[in-house]
């Protein structure tokens, strides 16, 4: 999208104009509080980064880059470079303001040192640092520092150059200072060695680190952010997407045919600031992305209710004024206002509460008034303005109360003849003879002939077998009320017992609030070619679930491949919970067996292990044979190598909020209708295709 094709009623308006001021005043010294002393976050760095392991060492890198991200946020920086250096030592350089190195009067030491070694130290707790910050608790960069064996300061302010070094959080001298700064260069870079004496791992996923970077870009279009990996090259990239959440919402319908160009609203009142962005496509999900200062709030919270309630005010109201809606219809739904949209909202405000320390939930209370009034007036606007879309939108909305009415009753169906009542499983599943859910395991396997040996090799007390026929419908390209029409997924759905979730997730309605002008912003970067109560839905009710560990089983080829992604598709669009909760497991059968003599038998998960084993046989006689699939192994040998519990291996399929953005891009852009972008996928990431077999 370029500049000139973002319009608004009022005239042309840049998205990344900022509307919250640039903080004025100082920014020194006593802009800094402190409330406590660094304390036992070496003995206990759970309680303050998540873990000792994987999660906690990204969230050293997260806390550090967060920093340089406020002072994005106070109007004082537009670069940060992100450095994977070749001794494994990481750096965030931004071009802020410097962190303040004269002497706090409390402390009596260097501002720096305080904030690098002090617990609750900060310019975030009201001292006018800054308005609006990720960071609320002040534990970030001195956590980073105390689980680090060294950490570097070094500072851009006072046309000086300043640096401290710190070893284990102590400093190891005073800020010195090393010399004068280049004309007009400010910012600060912090490099530490995550100290592998209290981490059990130091080893950075470059995917990690760029998928938080790239997402921050998203949020923040006038910064540029730089990774460089002098470990790896290639792995370098730089995200700068100057439009914002408009280019997200853009991203999120890539593989998607879009009904209208992409819809900005953004309002600024006080100290609080919020974005919106939205287009509907020809598909049948929702995707609603939820922020509050740069936080991915999955569970929405109190901005994503009143953009529910707007969004659903407005629709119905249009449609009446308009005749789509008659006098004996009845109202759209939110669920089905929500079809086929996608959405990103983006707050920023002073002091926002959330529900638990992870932040998952904003429960601010007048955030709601004003994402409500901002989505209303806005969308009642662009409705005014573009009949032609909003017709387009109202249809879509009265396709999707129709096939979400034929969805219930084939829902409702299902439960009166499944597990779910208790009785009327599938009669193609083998049930196991546990009726305790933990201890219970479900197979879904490829094809009868598998299923058959697979009923032969498994635990009959605890696991279950369900074979699929072929391949399940691609319910990203289908509405749920034609995917009830599978027998596949009517079986699927019938063996679980949690029931379906027809709405996927959708944020309810909430009370209306009173509305205020709003400037509205579209996109016109698009091509031209391209009542139920709540009581009588059909709810998807985990704490049902009759196996704890859904096992999907395929052949190691192509079509197996298929069929798993598939599946995945189904579980993540109708299913969610148990992606999230971690409940879906994928099998991984061996590709070969060695066999020696009439008993000895070795088995290969690719060609790699495949020839270490040959390596150790030397002089003995022995066979190689490649499986071809599933059916082609008998039954000890499937319970020896995929399903006996002291053998098998199983990869958990694991859903982080954090890749919600990710997840839905990749689900759109492999399994939705349009061909181009899966192709553009397959075109670069060929190189990293080996085989067409699973690796391990």
């Amino acid at each position: 999208m370029s500049d000139e094709n973002l319009f608004s009623h009022e005239g042309v308006v840049d998205p990344t104009t900022e509307y919250l001021a640039k903080v004025e005043g100082d920014y020194n010294a006593d802009q800094i509080q402190v409330l406590e002393g660094l304390e036992a976050v070496r003995k206990r760095p759970g309680m303050y980064v998540g873990d000792n392991g994987k999660r906690g060492l990204h969230q050293l890198f997260k806390e550090v880059l967060d920093n340089s991200v406020d002072e994005a946020l106070a109007g004082y920086c537009d670069s940060i470079l992100v450095t994977l250096h070749a001794d494994n030592s990481l750096s965030v350089q931004d071009n802020g303001r410097g962190i303040p190195v004269d002497k706090h009067e409390k402390m009596g030491v260097s501002a720096l040192q305080v904030v690098m070694t002090v617990l609750h130290a900060g310019g975030k707790f009201g001292g006018g640092g800054y308005k609006t910050s990720g960071g609320l608790h002040g534990v970030g960069v001195s956590c980073t520092n105390a689980l680090s064996s060294w950490m570097e300061t070094t500072v851009w302010r006072n046309e000086l150059v300043y640096r401290q070094r710190y070893e284990r959080g102590i400093p190891q001298y005073d800020v010195e200072t090393i010399g004068e700064a280049p004309e007009g260069k400010t910012g600060t870079q912090q490099r530490w060695m995550a100290d592998e004496t209290v981490l059990t791992t130091t080893e950075y996923d470059t995917h990690i680190l760029k998928s938080r970077m790239k997402e921050l870009a998203y949020l923040n279009g006038k910064v540029r952010f730089e990774f460089i990996d002098e470990q790896t090259p290639e792995n370098n990239e730089v995200y700068h997407f100057v439009k914002g959440i408009p280019q997200l919402v853009e991203d999120l319908n890539t593989g998607k045919d879009t009904l209208h160009p992409v819809i900005y609203f953004r309002r600024a009142k006080e100290t609080t600031e919020v974005e919106v962005a939205l287009q509907y496509h020809d598909g049948y999900n929702m995707t609603l992305l939820a922020f509050s200062n740069n936080i991915h709030n999955p569970d929405g919270g109190t901005h994503v209710s009143g953009f529910s309630t707007a969004l659903t005010r407005v629709v119905n109201s249009y449609a009446r004024k308009m005749g789509f809606l008659k006098e004996k219809d009845t109202n759209f739904t939110n669920d089905d206002i929500t079809d086929g949209l996608t959405a990103v909202i983006s707050l920023r405000l002073e002091n926002p509460s959330y529900n638990s320390q992870d932040k998952v939930k904003l429960v601010t209370p007048e955030v709601q008034g004003l994402t409500n009034s901002l989505v209303g007036d806005g969308l009642t606007t662009f409705f005014e303005e573009n009949p032609n879309f909003a017709k387009r939108i109202v249809d879509k909305a009265v396709i999707a109360q129709r096939a979400r009415e034929a969805a219930r009753k084939a829902a409702e169906s299902i439960r009166r003849s499944s597990a779910m009542d208790g009785f009327g499983l599938p009669g193609k599943l083998a049930d196991c003879r546990s009726k305790d859910p933990k201890a219970s395991e479900l197979f879904l396997v490829e094809g009868d002939s598998a299923g058959g040996s697979a009923k032969g090799a498994r635990d009959r007390h605890t696991q279950a077998i369900l074979p699929l026929r072929g391949k399940i419908l691609n319910v990203e390209r289908a509405r749920i009320d034609k995917a009830l029409d599978n027998e596949e997924i009517k079986s699927l759905i019938s063996a679980l017992g949690v029931g379906i979730d027809l709405t996927m997730g959708k944020a309810s309605m909430q009370p209306e609030e009173d509305s205020e002008p709003v400037e509205v912003i579209i996109s016109e970067d698009w091509s031209k070619s391209k009542k139920k109560e709540k009581q009588d839905e059909i709810k998807f009710d985990i704490t049902k679930l009759r196996y704890d560990k859904i096992i999907i089983m395929t052949d190691a080829d192509v079509d197996g491949e298929h069929i798993r992604t598939l599946l995945l598709t189904f579980f993540y669009r109708y299913m969610k919970p148990l992606m999230a909760g971690g409940h879906i497991y994928l099998a991984q059968p061996p590709l070969f067996v060695v066999k020696v003599g009439v008993n000895e038998r070795h088995y290969a998960m690719d060609e790699a292990e495949r020839d270490e084993i040959i390596k150790t046989l030397r002089r003995k006689n022995y066979s190689v044979t490649r499986f071809k699939g599933l059916g082609e192994m008998n039954a000890s040998e499937l319970a020896e190598t995929t399903m006996d519990v002291g053998n098998r291996k199983l990869m958990q399929v694991i859903m982080l909020p954090e890749y919600e953005a990710e997840i839905e891009m990749m689900f759109s852009r492999l399994m939705g209708e349009k061909v181009e972008p899966r192709r553009e996928f397959i075109e670069a990431h060929a190189k990293q295709a080996m085989d067409v077999d699973w690796h391990y």
